[in-house]
């Protein structure tokens, strides 16, 4: 039986073992799209992390109730809610930052991170153990947009948080604000992340003949060449 996580280890395991943007590449969409300034990068983030937190909480509350046969539609109405709750917020107090967000805001309701951590988390562990997931999960969603939106916009724009950096400001690369750019930051990050965690995040997946579920009732799985063991015979055993 696997042994049951601290609280401590749940909320770091977001921030850096599985961060959902760096090591899971998760929620890339947003990511690209609002990491050209440092301000719409944390509104983002921190939008993401109270839906995330929320629907964490209360999909685990009500992980008894849900059928397992409509999960994904609750699991998507729920998730509506809370991000309904926070445009709405954000519309009333920081409607500069609503409006900079768009449609991304509302697209939160579909995002890969939230959905899934309520598939893989909230519906198999406690309230308690869910808000930890969900705080970790958000804070690296946060800093992971944060890190990626200060290169960009200090290097790309000139400016930190729509403040002018007197050099920069007339020697800005002006592609990192733009898609390659932005795929091209995004994928320096991936690889520093890898770089110090030496690539001990995610447990890659096993293609071998072990891992697949028929392995058991391959009659071929005897045979000692990768072809033989995929049904493939060689030309001397089909010259015999």
């Amino acid at each position: 039986m696997e042994k049951k996580k601290s609280k401590l280890s749940i909320l770091i395991n977001g921030i850096i073992r599985e961060n959902p943007v760096l090591v899971l590449v998760l929620g890339t969409c947003p990511t690209l799209a609002v990491t050209t300034s440092v301000t719409a990068a944390a509104g983002m983030g921190i939008a993401a992390m109270l839906v995330l937190i929320c629907s964490n909480m209360a999909i685990s509350a009500l992980r008894k109730v849900i059928p397992d046969t409509v999960r994904i539609p609750c699991y998507i109405v729920l998730i509506a809610g809370f991000v309904t709750i926070v445009q709405l917020v954000m519309q009333a107090y920081v409607y500069d930052l609503y409006e900079s967000l768009g449609v991304y805001l509302a697209l939160i309701v579909v995002n890969c991170i939230i959905l899934g951590r309520a598939e893989m988390f909230a519906r198999e562990n406690t309230v308690a153990d869910s808000f930890f997931d969900g705080v970790g999960m958000g804070l690296g969603f946060t800093l992971a947009l944060c890190a990626m939106a200060t290169i960009r916009e200090v290097f790309g724009s000139g400016t930190f948080c729509g403040m002018d950096i007197p050099f920069l400001k007339d020697h800005s690369i002006s592609i990192l604000t733009m898609a390659p750019g932005g795929f091209f930051v995004f994928g320096c990050l991936i690889a520093l992340i890898n770089k110090i965690t030496k690539g001990k995040g995610v447990k890659r997946k096993d293609f071998s003949c072990d891992a697949c579920p028929s392995a058991a009732f391959c009659k071929k799985r005897a045979f000692s060449t990768p072809d033989d063991a995929c049904g493939v015979k060689d030309e001397k055993s089909s010259e015999n």
